[in-house]
């Protein structure tokens, strides 16, 4: 939220309380009780467990009759840019990304079968950029999330997992409206436990988890098989991805 204080000036605000509850010799219960604030609110941001926020504070100052803000407090400020290293892109100019998709690429394991599953597009307030998270993926053992880059230069837009030195890209285009189409650069299961790297055409489709989508591997005969099928063919088809031989 953006009234919260910064982690430096909430261990500022949590050590005089702390030092005013001692002088005093007042219970937090006390302090609690006359701020009108939960004692597992006060208690949990006394122990750096959550932030303070601005509303909170002033609340203590008033039951304490004394600042606390006394050595300079800043709030977080919103971040509106994206790192350099992810495009620099700005939240306004990217918001039309948020979202929920539908995913679909061909199955590893089932020839000519779609794997579907959803994946959510969001603004990480802290960080200041755009996260992906995948979600009801029927192997959720192997579900991604990571950070987006979206560099002008280029148009594309990379969904990138980095876990223990390992990486998995999602390299997109926007051929028309808001459906996302590309190459997924990942490890498929080979024989045993060795992880061979593959690279398949993949395929986002906004939609609402009220939709409630087919999801999972779905195969020749299922009624949404055609469906999928066709949006994932037509990546290669209409030329949104290139696979030469």
């Amino acid at each position: 939220m953006h009234n919260e204080l910064t982690f430096e000036s909430s261990e500022t605000v949590a050590l005089t309380v702390r030092e005013e509850l001692a002088r005093r010799r007042l219970s937090r219960q006390w302090l609690a009780d006359e701020a009108k604030v939960s004692l597992s609110t006060l208690e949990k941001a006394l122990a750096g467990r959550r932030p303070f926020t601005l509303a909170t504070v002033v609340r203590l100052e008033d039951a304490l009759g004394t600042s606390l803000r006394a050595r300079t407090i800043h709030l977080e400020e919103p971040k509106l840019f994206a790192p350099e290293t992810m495009g620099a892109y700005a939240r306004p100019a990217v918001q039309w990304l948020e979202g929920t998709y539908l995913t679909m690429r061909p199955s590893f394991s089932e020839p000519r079968a779609i794997f579907a599953y959803l994946t959510s597009i969001s603004w990480d307030e802290a960080n200041g950029h755009l996260v992906f998270s995948e979600t009801a993926r029927t192997d959720a053992e192997y579900e991604q999330k990571g950070f987006v880059s979206f560099p002008n230069i280029s148009g594309a837009i990379y969904l990138v997992t980095i876990w223990q030195g390992q990486y998995r890209v999602a390299l997109l285009n926007r051929p028309s409206g808001r459906w996302l189409s590309g190459i997924l650069l990942t490890l498929a299961a080979g024989q045993g436990a060795q992880l061979t790297p593959a690279s398949v055409p993949i395929v986002l489709l906004p939609t609402t988890v009220e939709e409630n989508k087919t999801i999972g591997v779905v195969r020749d005969g299922d009624p949404a098989y055609e469906e999928y099928r066709t949006c994932v063919d037509r990546v290669t088809e209409q030329g949104y991805a290139r696979f030469p031989a």
